[in-house]
């Protein structure tokens, strides 16, 4: 698409002018006041409010939408921002992965577009972002949208004080609470309190199936509040809402749009290894907003910020039915791959499942590779025909899991996969080679957090087989002692 000037006025054109621009080619965006005489669509209103979207991806005519930013009440906004000699995509904020094509739409046989963000429409020179910039859609506000009778535990309760305090002033606070705290109950009063004032929030996850998990939770306890849960291919991804549930991806369609981010799992892949996640994560925000970050574990740099009161936050140091967290074993397994190699299982590990194997004891097994967990799962089902594998190629990933809820599945071998989001009321857990460097700090505290999370069954073993102790396992274990050692110190473990 180009662009005609004509006395401070834009007009769209679809063939190449002389006179015309591409929104990256125009001297200047012209920005008009409202007109107050204007009737401006609500649907645009409603569409448009908080987002940052390519014209693909906005079903009115052209011709309206260029009357509405005529008129002031939609904002152009360059496909990409200079700063200094880099050039940034200004949805993704990727300067690294900028690419040229020949654009049928321009004319231009070097448009530049952004490859990083491409999955979610193509962001080129000569497409602009279009945003909303009129009065806000009105909404029904609640004066009491939470609807739970559930109680929460002395550090739940503190947490949640704390974190409705860091709503009502817009700060950035921090949630470090260990697996199986119940982080999203720590939430609900904070979510209340900024939709009683009328205010958007969003909670984000990097994970889509997390998402799914926390849609139907919030949309049970905030029944008079509009919901939308966002991720690929969602259905509510039109849908204006004052709370919205949705992967960190769906971010880099928002621009300026809530009063509140709430960003759970703040260490999981792919958000902490990715900058545009997080670019998109401050772009979604107002100017002021409160930032609430969840996490049983921090990165070491934020651990330190917190050590050194450079950061805000608060531990929930112990789980809601108050018993300690389940403290790794070590345990010297050998040179574990040669036995495999041979088709046989490391006899220490084959000792460790059968004793499981006798009690009916469900185990979890996590395995550093996807092959090694092919040649393992015949070798285990020798000693038990109820034995599955999954990892993050495999689809039937789903059932599979569910078989392990619904107990029909006594042992089931994974890689890092299962690390977080999933709870099995009464299981032991093994980590094969914890020495390898998947497995990390986080993930490590992540694995045993999986044990003795419900009050029916709140104990059970961690054992990590290894072939040399790595600084991740030890910081893991450390990590968890202190914890103990935080909760007992305050309280909130039983006598």
């Amino acid at each position: 698409m180009r662009i005609l000037m004509k006395d401070h006025l834009l007009i769209p054109v679809f063939h190449h002018d002389s006179a015309s621009y591409t929104i990256t080619e125009l001297p200047n965006i012209p920005h008009h006041n409202h007109s107050p005489t204007y009737r401006f669509n609500p649907q645009i209103q409603t569409f448009l409010f908080g987002k940052q979207l390519l014209l693909d991806e906005i079903s009115h005519p052209v011709e309206e939408l260029f009357t509405h930013v005529n008129e002031g009440y939609i904002t152009l906004r360059r496909p990409f921002i200079k700063e200094g000699r880099k050039i940034k995509c200004a949805r993704c904020g990727s300067s690294h992965h900028l690419a040229t094509y020949p654009c049928a739409r321009c004319g231009n046989e070097q448009c530049h577009y952004c490859r990083n963000c491409l999955m979610m429409g193509r962001v080129s020179a000569c497409t602009p972002l279009f945003s909303w910039n009129g009065p806000s859609p009105s909404t029904l506000i609640v004066d009491q949208p939470l609807k739970w009778d559930g109680t929460l535990s002395t550090g739940q309760q503190q947490a949640s004080t704390a974190v409705v305090a860091a709503i009502d002033n817009k700060k950035e606070y921090l949630v470090w609470a260990v697996c199986g705290a119940g982080k999203t109950e720590v939430l609900f009063a904070g979510i209340a309190h900024a939709l009683k004032q009328g205010q958007r929030v969003c909670l984000a996850t990097p994970r889509t199936d997390v998402v799914l998990e926390l849609a139907p939770r919030l949309k049970k306890v905030f029944p008079h509040t509009t919901v939308a849960a966002l991720y690929g291919g969602s259905e509510d991804r039109h849908l204006f809402a004052n709370l919205v549930i949705s992967t960190t991806h769906q971010l880099f369609r928002f621009y300026r749009a809530f009063d509140t981010v709430i960003v759970d799992e703040v260490d999981a892949f792919p958000y902490t290894m990715d900058a545009t996640l997080q670019y998109a994560v401050q772009q979604a925000k107002k100017s002021a907003a409160a930032t609430i970050y969840l996490t049983a574990t921090p990165s070491r740099k934020w651990q330190k910020e917190c050590r050194q009161n450079k950061r805000a936050y608060m531990t929930i140091p112990a789980r809601f039915h108050r018993f300690p967290l389940p403290i790794p074993q070590f345990k010297w397994i050998g040179q574990w791959t040669i036995p495999l190699k041979n088709a046989r299982l490391p006899f220490v590990l084959k000792k460790w499942l059968q004793q499981r194997i006798e009690k009916e004891k469900q185990v979890l097994l996590f395995i550093p590779k996807i092959k090694l967990i092919d040649d393992m799962l015949p070798l285990i089902q020798k000693l038990h025909p109820k034995v599955e594998a999954v990892h993050a190629e495999d689809p039937l990933r789903k059932e599979k899991v569910q078989k392990m809820r619904k107990q029909e599945t006594l042992i089931l071998l994974t890689t890092t996969i299962l690390e977080r989001g999933v709870t099995f009321p009464h299981i032991d857990v093994a980590v094969l080679g914890a020495e390898e460097r998947i497995f990390t700090e986080s993930a490590l505290v992540q694995i045993a957090g999986r044990v003795g999370r419900s009050v029916e069954a709140p104990t059970g073993d961690v054992v990590f087989f290894h072939y040399g102790k790595t600084t991740a396992m030890v910081r893991a274990k450390k990590q968890i002692l202190q914890m103990n050692k935080e909760a007992k110190q305050r309280g909130l473990l039983h006598e």
